[in-house]
């Protein structure tokens, strides 16, 4: 069977952000297909399409907000094995909490650099999400530039 890469959905109205984030997953040293939805509620229509490998759940947007997003998806069945990973600019503990409390995987604060960002990509793409959910303790639920 021919590895087509790494099916990756993000969920990202912001086109500036959107872009930074698509360069640093083209830089990193895994093979990814990219799929974007610029609204929640285009990300729901797609999921219902299409499962992808993992998902990048902006929290501030339009159309069914982030968090009404992770609640739906995590009330679906068909999506159980499906990794969700917040990417937000949102900081504050609630926000984390109500993410960690509703089944994301993991909860990324968009970092300030590029070569940040590239490195917290690259750690969660080298998870094996297809042989396990990983669901970290709190203390590593926020993934922080190393």
């Amino acid at each position: 069977m021919i590895d087509a890469g790494i099916q990756v959905l993000i969920a990202e109205d912001d086109d500036d952000d959107y872009y930074i984030f698509s360069l640093a997953l083209a830089e990193s040293s895994y093979k990814v297909i990219l799929t974007r939805a610029e609204n929640g509620k285009i990300l729901l229509q797609l999921l219902d399409r299409e499962l992808p490998d993992i998902v990048f759940l902006d929290m501030l947007m339009p159309e069914c907000g982030g968090q009404q997003c992770l609640k739906t998806i995590r009330a679906n069945k068909r999506f159980d094995s499906l990794p969700v990973i917040v990417y937000t600019s949102l900081r504050d503990l609630e926000n984390i909490e109500y993410c960690y409390r509703e089944g994301s995987n993991l909860f990324v604060i968009k970092p300030d650099s590029f070569t940040d960002l590239k490195n917290i990509l690259q750690r969660v793409l080298a998870i094996d999400w297809k042989k396990t959910m990983y669901y970290p303790p709190r203390a590593e639920f926020v993934l922080k530039a190393s």
